[in-house]
């Protein structure tokens, strides 16, 4: 941009205010661009860039990220604006975890007095935290003492600590899955992926004894075998208990364990809709009766009389 100013100038092609023709003026090659400068400043811009665009490539040709796919979309029936869980499925999806999750991974933050009126009734809930022992006391001698679960008491944990957690599964610690819908990058997308998308490992990928291949997974490699099989349990209520439904009953228990306002946020929607739809028209009327005495009136000037 300066050389071409520079070369304009110099030609006298500039006119001042009045028209008359600026006088030439000639530049020396200590202030102007000399050719040697320019391809001093071109070969600097040309290494800059290369230099950049082959650090972008190193960078992303060693990420082990580049074989992750991202879970595709699914069309969840609880996705719509006012759309509620299927709780049929939140109490399959119980089931699952039950027979199948519950073995590895915890839902520390999950009572099983949450269960009543979601999934199942209250005497269905009691009967299914009666199966569990849970340590208790100090009794009327000091000692701790182990009893049924209660209503109030909150999942099991299948490990006592963190380390005997990775003990037990080769050094890989299982998360619990409280809010396992929220905290992965897709949700229930995700986890549905995660759960259905094992496969062979590609050529060129190196597994560990332990290890197994999801592409879903980020790195590939993935600690925990595939868990869920086509009747790997059956339903109570006769639905086929084929793999993708087993996964999908399980993303839906999650999603509710996750956001068990789920429902009640929705209603609250459609309540906030219906209450402020009647305050528009409210507002519509007593700003018409407020404003149409105003904008009806007419008004007329006089001229004065002297």
């Amino acid at each position: 941009m300066a050389a071409a100013v520079a070369r304009i100038w110099g030609t006298g092609l500039l006119k001042v205010n009045n028209g008359t023709l600026l006088q030439r003026v000639k530049f020396s090659s200590s202030r102007g661009w000399t050719r040697s400068r320019k391809t001093f400043l071109v070969t600097i811009g040309v290494l800059s860039g290369g230099g950049a665009g082959l650090a972008l490539a190193l960078d992303q040709s060693v990420k082990a990220s580049d074989l992750e796919l991202h879970p595709p979309k699914n069309p969840w029936s609880h996705n719509g604006l006012f759309a509620a869980l299927d709780h049929a499925s939140v109490r399959r999806g119980y089931e699952v975890y039950k027979q199948v999750c519950a073995a590895c991974h915890s839902l520390q933050y999950l009572a099983y007095r949450n269960l009543v009126g979601v999934s199942h009734t209250e005497a269905e809930a009691k009967a299914e935290a009666a199966e569990i022992q849970v340590r208790d006391g100090p009794d009327e001698t000091g000692e701790m003492f182990m009893r049924p679960g209660k209503l109030s008491d909150y999942f099991p944990k299948p490990y006592p600590n963190e380390e005997a957690a990775r003990a037990a599964n080769n050094g890989a610690y299982p998360p619990d899955l409280s809010y396992i819908t929220l905290a992965r990058h897709g949700g229930e997308d995700y986890v549905f992926a995660l759960l259905t998308g094992y496969c062979d490992a590609p050529a060129g990928v190196v597994l560990r004894d332990g290890q197994y291949y999801n592409p879903y997974f980020p790195g590939g490699a993935i600690s925990m075998a595939q868990a869920l099989y086509n009747e790997a349990l059956e339903y109570d209520d006769g639905t086929p208990a084929t793999a993708s439904q087993l996964a999908k009953d399980v993303c839906t228990f999650l999603k509710w364990a996750a956001e068990p306002e789920h429902d009640d946020r929705k209603k609250m929607t459609i309540k906030a809709f219906m209450i402020f739809s009647f305050l528009l028209g409210i507002t519509y009327y007593i700003k018409r009766h407020k404003w149409t005495v105003l904008k009806t009136r007419k008004l007329a000037f006089k001229p004065s009389s002297k």
